[in-house]
């Protein structure tokens, strides 16, 4: 594969992973995916955190859908929350290949015989 296959399949990976995330949350919880409790919290860092990573381009999509149709921002505005939406979703299927990736070299190097 070449550089753009590559950067594609993160782009593909990254996105499925936090559709699976966003969509779980949102059955769940039962409320729409926005930067509110209970999917960020200031009383729970760490869960808000973990959060926003896995679902964060969502996220960020479904606000600037939001802004947008009340009038808050603009459309050029709305063009630019779509592209770091997509970076942010290419970011983390960058991540989540590397992390499955290096999990793939452990468990192919360890000795399982008896």
């Amino acid at each position: 594969m070449g550089p753009i296959e590559h950067t594609l399949f993160a782009f593909m990976v990254g996105l499925t992973a936090c559709g699976l995330a966003g969509s779980a949350m949102e059955l769940i919880s039962g409320r729409r995916l926005a930067f509110v409790d209970p999917y960020v919290s200031p009383a729970h860092v760490l869960r808000s955190l973990v959060t926003t990573v896995c679902a964060g381009p969502l996220m960020f999509a479904n606000e600037a859908l939001d802004a947008w149709r009340q009038g808050r921002i603009s459309a050029l505005a709305l063009i630019s929350c779509g592209c770091t939406a997509t970076i942010w979703a290419l970011a983390l299927g960058v991540v989540l290949i590397d992390i499955a990736s290096r999990a793939g070299m452990l468990l192919g190097s360890a000795d399982f015989s008896v």
